[in-house]
C-alpha cells in the first residue's frame, strides 16, 4: 500500500504503526561507522562500562531515523516530495541494543503549498517508544507532499 496524499491527511489523525523493530549492536556499530561518528559511547563497550549507562547507547540519529522509518508505509510511502525540516527533536530515555522500538505519528497541520500547486505541507509529530512503553524519541517534521492526482 502507498502513502497518503497531502489532501488525505487531517489534523489530529494518529497512526499507531504496526511494524516494530528490535535494535542490535550491529545496527549501532554499522550506523556509527557509516556516519563517521567515532563517539566511544556508541562503539566502545569497555568505555561505555565506565559511564552512567554501563553499556553503549544506540546512536540517537539512528534512533530518530528508525522512528520516522517505522511510519513510512502508513503515511508517506511514494507520496513525499521531500522533507522540509525537523523541530523539537528530543530523546527522553536512552536506547540500548536489545530494545524493541515502536512508533506513533500524529498529523498536527495540513496546508496547500502557495508556491507548488497540487502539493501541500503536512506537519507530523513522531514518537518512539521502547518495549516498556517509555517514550524514547520525539520530533516534529514538516514534509512537502504530493496532492491526490486528478
Amino acid at each position: 500500500m502507498g502513502g497518503l496524499y497531502f489532501d488525505e491527511f487531517t489534523v489530529g489523525q494518529t497512526f499507531s504503526h504496526a511494524v516494530r523493530r528490535t535494535v542490535t549492536e550491529a545496527d549501532n556499530i554499522t550506523f556509527s561507522c557509516l556516519t563517521c561518528n567515532p563517539a566511544a559511547i556508541h562503539i566502545d563497550a569497555e568505555y561505555a562500562k565506565s559511564t552512567e549507562f554501563g553499556r553503549p547507547l544506540m546512536n540517537s540519529v539512528f534512533t530518530l531515523g528508525l522512528v520516522l522509518g517505522l511510519g513510512v508505509y502508513d503515511t508517506t510511502f511514494g507520496t513525499t516530495v521531500g522533507n522540509l525540516g525537523w523541530e523539537e527533536v528530543r530523546f527522553p530515555k536512552p536506547v540500548f541494543a536489545g530494545d524493541t522500538i515502536r512508533a506513533e505519528t500524529t498529523v498536527i497541520a495540513v496546508r496547500g503549498s502557495a508556491s507548488r500547486p497540487g502539493q501541500g505541507i503536512v506537519t507530523f509529530e513522531h514518537r518512539g517508544f521502547n518495549q516498556h512503553g517509555e517514550e524514547i524519541a520525539f520530533c516534529r517534521r514538516a514534509a512537502l507532499m504530493l496532492g491526490k492526482p486528478g
